[in-house]
Parts: C-alpha cells; structure tokens; sequence
C-alpha cells in the first residue's frame, strides 16, 4: 500500500530542507514553508545553486513560529541567527558579504517561489527510487541523493519510479489522493545542475547528468509515458493542487490512492 513517508519543505529556496510530520496546502497548491523566502541580486535574480555555487557551503535551519533564520558556512562552527522580520538589513549586509554581490532575501508566504508555476503543487519521489538511483553512483548514499533531488513529498511501500504513474500525456492530467487530499500529476521533472553537485562542498560528480540520462533510460518502466521525455534528465512528478484543497494537512502515514 502506498503511503506518505516523509515530508520536506524547503524555507528558504535554494537552502537546506526542513523535515515535517505535518504541512498544509497552501490556497496556491504549495505547502506551507515551502520556498517562502528567496535570495536576489541586484537586477532580481534569484541566487541558487545553479547560478551561485555558494550556495552550497551554506548550511541553514528555519524556525517557523519565531521566524528565525540560522545561517552557517560549511565546515565553519560559528552560526549567525537573524530574525526575519527585525533584522531584515542585517542579514542583508551578511549575505552581501558572503556572495560578494549586493543580496535581498524577499519573501511570498502566499504561494511561495515555486522552480515550476505552471505546477507549483509539492513535487513527489518515491523512496525506492532515491535508493535505486543511489545506486548508479558508487559511493552516494540514499540520503545525499535525497538533499541533491530536493523532493517535497516520498512516498514508501512502492517499487522505483513508481512515480512515473503520475503524469500521462502532454494534455492530459493523473489525479491521486495523499490522505484526503487530491493533487493533479503534470510531468516529470526536469532536473538542473544542482543534483550533479554534492549538496554540502558544490564538488560536481563527474559525467554526472550522462550517466543519470543513461541509466534512466534503461530503468524506465514499460508503462511509463515516454512521450513526455524529450530527454532523461527528468525525475520526479511535478503537481498541481486544486483550490479546493486550501488548508487541507498531509500527515506522514496517509495513504496513497490513484484516482486516474
């Protein structure tokens, strides 16, 4: 039976993830906590992995009821905490200083900064398949694979690539239920640099994204939509989640059900 196994919500987009037993939909689709915040430059662009390797040596927490961000440099014992709201300029000016660029963190407790916002709903993975594609890198843990993929929601008691029954073809949608709420499956997700990049040093793996689109292709499923790779740097389902489901809550254990 498939069922709800972990939730991870990712604060500050781009940063560490925050581990949940529980979160709520957003009326926009998106969890709560999830991509709230956002680091720009100057001209407005967004500093993430894959513009600013950086980013990978900041190790960062969230407290969601007191608002507290803690940032901390990799390999580096000194933690700094600001305090979103109050301290807003001075973590301004810490920022600046470390990516050596004028930074602004801006936030959308709303809808959050979504990577897709034609699906903004909760990406989805399954636990085997963060172990399966582990596997094609001697060495990698399941764990690292999962801060590389950076899913929101994984689903156990399913074999690998189980979610690849979650999106059909190009105009059409799969809707599924986790718990007692529904989601719209759209397509799989198409990766960037950032998997290729240990999530902690930014050291990239060597022939990474050819490997990955090799074997991916080898291990896709016979009743998975192959019309919708145009390549095999895709994993993971992107979502939608309609308006009714706004404040509905997602628990560790739902069950997990097809509905199309």
């Amino acid at each position: 039976m498939p069922y709800l196994a972990r939730i991870c919500v990712y604060p500050v987009k781009a940063l560490d993830g925050l581990p949940l037993t529980q979160a709520t939909i957003l009326p926009s689709g998106a969890l709560r906590y999830d991509r709230t915040f956002a680091f720009v430059d100057e001209q407005g662009k967004y500093i993430n992995g894959k513009r600013n390797p950086k980013v990978h040596r900041l190790r960062s927490s969230f407290e969601t009821k007191e608002r507290i961000l803690t940032l901390r440099i990799q390999d580096s014992v000194q933690a700094y905490q600001f305090q979103v709201d109050a301290e807003r300029e001075k973590l301004h000016a810490w920022l600046s200083e470390y990516f050596a660029c004028s930074v602004n963190m801006i936030e959308n407790g709303h809808a959050g900064f979504p990577d897709d916002v034609k699906a903004p709903g909760p990406t989805v993975i399954s636990t085997a398949t963060l172990q399966e594609v582990a596997s094609w890198f001697p060495g990698l843990s399941e764990q690292e694979m999962r801060w590389r993929l950076r899913a929101n929601l994984e689903i156990g008691g399913v074999s690998a690539f189980w979610e690849d029954n979650l999106f059909s073809e190009a105009d059409d949608i799969v809707t599924f239920r986790i718990g007692n709420v529904l989601f719209e499956g759209t397509n799989p997700c198409q990766r960037c640099v950032v998997p290729s990049r240990n999530p902690l040093t930014g050291e990239a793996w060597p022939h990474f994204q050819q490997i990955f689109m090799r074997k991916r292709e080898e291990s896709l499923p016979a009743w998975a939509t192959r019309s919708r790779f145009n390549h095999f740097y895709r994993l993971s389902c992107n979502t939608r989640v309609p308006a009714s489901e706004a404040g509905k809550v997602l628990q560790i254990g739902d069950e997990v059900s097809l509905l199309s």
